[in-house]
């Protein structure tokens, strides 16, 4: 009973153990297949969990150490797309999660850095990340001095709402500035040494800011923003603009230049054609530093927006095809072209002879002797005494085809303009040259002969330069090199390879996807040999059993096609292919162009117009500059009858009641005005009853005779007119009069007010003068 126990306890103790290998077996397979397809973050789940199992095993630890990279990576990509969508803290928590898996990846800690200020509403203020350590105090100082320090000036959004009339008769400059300045809500500051000039301007439907460029460049001056509400005037030239204009600095960065030539070519434009003077470039960080006016960092900007794009790409599909057919027939039955007979001297017949002798002892002797073949033996030739040989027979079928087909595919990938090689096959060494030790040298030993080679490019050798072209074609130059080693030969007693060559060298223009053959070779070569007997052989039938028939034909065809696919085109947006107007030569001032706003839009006609007149033009709905508010007054506490001598404005008649459809007029009269040189002020009236018409000086600000400049504007969406007239001369006028006539059209009918609000008037002293306001009512019968 105890040893069963005891082998249950093992058993249990091993299949635990194998059950925890198997576990860890399979997390690692889950994650070689996790990497496989490209999931990097569950594979770096799976390794980490088996390698939390086995520390100590390499097998577990290396892929674990390896993929963590790769996780980050995909982390951190994921997050960006999540900030892109607004995500803030859906990619902060991924991005933290991507420094805790590679904490060598100083991307992700950037990033962490990045969304932190990016969701901290005060700028500035974000909590400092443990990995960036807080800067020295004085540095600390520096960087609240950057972050407080602002942009260019911009003078504040003018209305784009177009002015009904401005008309000035020998005015002087100043007065013109100050004027436009008023009516736009605007403090207009002259230069000490500004010198005034007397000029005449009749505009009809430009806005404030046309007004100031155009005033500029009538009494050649220009204006620079202090303020947002405040400009500075001066005359135009290229000393006081060098003293006045604004300076702003600003590093851009490039990101597709690729050599320090490139950059060079960047600097040189701009420094040529904005003629910037302080720019340097800085090759190590691809960046450019320049500083100059806001115009012409704005048209940097825009440069470097049309120069510095990614250059576009091609893939080249280059197709080698190769192919040999050897086709070889032999027919034919050849009969014994030659025969020859040998005689066998051994089996030759003996010849008999007799001979005397005479000397000290006579004798006579007898003898048989095995010779040659003569005459008189020739009687006693047989079949043994010679042979015959004749040659054999032979009789030929023999039918061969061969045929070779060799493909290279290769794809090659080029930018613009820059030449991309490929080479594919082996490098084969040739002789170019040798020396030796020269004969007659001493105390030299014999140091043989030293040969010097070089290695040729054997296979396939491309070069190909593109360039892509805006309507999706490309242009490629081409040098397409096939070569192989067909055999070798002895110069010199040095072995050199025979190479066969074919190579090929333009210049296409093709579109995108379009198939091009570039160079096609094709050889025939057909070969034709009998053998037989003679006349035999010719016989038309009888050839074949006399003779010997051999055809060989080989076909070699190479061809070179090239198929080009843009993956990346030019990319060319609508800023930039636009023309900008960048001043004259005296400056550069970009002219900002104003939006226009749809007469549909607004919904009325345009103020000036009369009924039946022209068909009704834009009138801009748009909110007037701080001064004048264009938002309808706040309901004022009433003014207090002031003591007796104060000046007052009131409307007459202080009561109308104008029938529907007809035109009624109001007039602005001012009661004890004293040395009056400019009002401007608001009429506020129910654009539901009624519609203005238009508007025209009184008598008041001209009875010495002096021209008066009268501006007006009109929101029929509030019912809000605004008015100003304004004497030409620094002198004011005294006394009581009418200061504007106004014409009203009852629409509808109902009960209504018509007020004067925000007076701003001011004596020659250029002091605001209070008024006691008097309104009017109307009813539309």
């Amino acid at each position: 009973m105890r040893g069963i126990r005891r082998t249950l306890a093992f058993l249990t103790l091993f299949s635990c153990v194998m059950l925890a290998g198997e576990s860890v077996r399979s997390l690692y397979n889950k994650g070689v297949k996790a990497e496989a397809r490209q999931d990097y973050e569950a594979a770096y789940e799976f390794y980490k969990a088996a390698y939390d199992k086995h520390p100590d095993d390499l097998k577990y630890r290396v892929p674990f150490e390896r993929i963590r990279f790769l996780a980050a990576a995909s982390k951190i990509r994921r997050a960006q797309k999540l900030r892109e969508l607004g995500k803030m803290q859906e990619a902060l928590d991924l991005f933290m999660k991507a420094a805790e898996i590679d904490t060598s990846n100083d991307l992700a800690l950037q990033e962490i850095r990045r969304t932190k200020e990016m969701m901290s509403q005060p700028a500035g203020q974000a909590a400092a990340t443990p990995e960036s350590p807080s800067p020295p105090p004085e540095q600390d100082d520096l960087h609240k001095r950057l972050e407080e320090a602002g942009g260019p000036v911009r003078l504040g959004a003018l209305s784009y709402a177009p002015l009904s009339a401005l008309k000035f008769t020998s005015s002087d400059s100043k007065v013109i500035y100050e004027t436009i300045g008023k009516i736009a809500g605007i403090n207009v500051l002259f230069d000490p040494e500004y010198t005034s000039r007397r000029l005449s301007i009749d505009l009809q439907g430009v806005t404030l800011q046309q007004a100031l460029d155009i005033v500029g460049l009538e009494s050649r001056t220009f204006w620079r923003p202090v303020t947002p509400n405040t400009i500075f005037v001066a005359a135009d030239s290229q000393a006081k603009r060098r003293e006045l204009e604004q300076s702003v600095i600003k590093t851009f960065y490039l990101g597709n230049v690729s050599t320090p030539t490139d950059l060079q070519d960047v600097v040189n434009a701009i420094r040529t054609i904005l003629e910037v003077q302080r720019i340097q470039q800085i090759p190590s960080q691809n960046a450019i530093v320049v500083r100059g006016t806001p115009d012409q960092l704005a048209l940097a900007q825009k440069m470097i927006d049309d120069i510095d794009k990614s250059k576009p790409e091609v893939i080249v599909e280059v197709l080698v095809a190769q192919v040999r057919r050897d086709k070889v027939r032999q027919l034919g039955i050849v009969p014994p072209q030659k025969g020859s007979v040998t005689l066998l001297g051994s089996s030759l017949p003996a010849s008999t002879g007799t001979g005397t002798g005479t000397g000290t002892g006579t004798g006579t002797g007898t003898g048989t002797t095995a010779g040659g073949l003569n005459f008189n033996n020739l009687q006693h030739l047989n079949s043994t005494n010679y042979s015959v040989t004749i040659d054999p027979l032979t009789a030929q079928a023999i039918f061969s085809d061969n045929n070779t087909k060799i493909l290279q595919n290769p794809h090659i990938r080029a930018g613009d303009g820059v030449k991309a090689s490929l080479k594919i096959g082996d490098r084969i060494p040739v002789a170019t040259g040798s020396f030796g030790t020269p004969v007659g040298i001493a105390g030299v030993g014999n140091l043989g002969v030293n040969t010097q080679f070089q290695y040729l490019d054997v296979g396939v050798n491309i070069d190909i330069t593109p360039h892509v072209h805006p309507d999706n074609e490309i242009s490629l130059k081409v040098q397409l090199d096939v070569s192989s080693q067909t055999g070798t030969a002895s110069i010199g007693n040095i072995t050199q390879p025979i190479i066969s060559q074919r190579k090929v060298e333009q210049e296409i223009r093709l579109r995108d996807g379009e198939v091009n053959l570039l160079g096609g070779i094709l050889e025939e070569q057909e070969t034709a040999n009998t053998s037989g007997t003679p006349f035999l052989a010719q016989i038309p039938i009888l050839k074949y059993l006399f003779s010997n028939n051999d055809k060989e034909k080989h076909t070699n065809e190479v061809v070179f096609m090239l198929v080009p696919h843009i993956i990346r085109g030019q990319e060319l947006s609508g800023i930039n292919r636009r023309t900008f107007d960048v001043g004259t030569g005296t400056g550069i001032d970009l002219r900002m162009v104003e939006k226009p706003v749809k007469p549909e839009a607004a919904g009325v006609k345009a103020e000036g117009q009369k009924p039946g007149t022209q068909p009704p033009t834009a009138t801009p709905v748009s909110t007037p500059p701080s001064p004048v508010k264009t938002t309808p007054p706040v309901e004022q506490p009433a003014i207090k009858p002031l003591p007796s001598g104060q000046p007052s404005l009131r409307l007459e008649p202080s009561t109308a009641s104008p029938a529907r459809g007809s035109s009624f007029g109001l007039s602005v009269v001012i009661t004890g005005g004293k040395d009056i040189s400019s009002v401007p002020l608001q009429i506020v009236y129910d654009p539901k009853i009624l519609q203005f018409i238009t508007v025209s000086t009184g008598d008041f600000l001209a009875k010495d005779g002096q021209p008066v400049a009268l501006v007006h504007r009109d929101d029929a969406v509030s019912g809000i007119l605004q008015v100003m007239a304004q004497r030409s001369d620094s002198k004011g006028v005294s006394g009581d009069g009418v200061v504007f006539n106004m014409i009203f059209t009852a629409k509808a009918p109902g009960s209504g007010s018509i007020r004067i609000a925000n007076p701003g008037v001011k004596n020659s002293q250029n002091q605001m003068v209070q008024f006691v306001l008097a309104p009017a009512s109307v009813t539309v019968n």
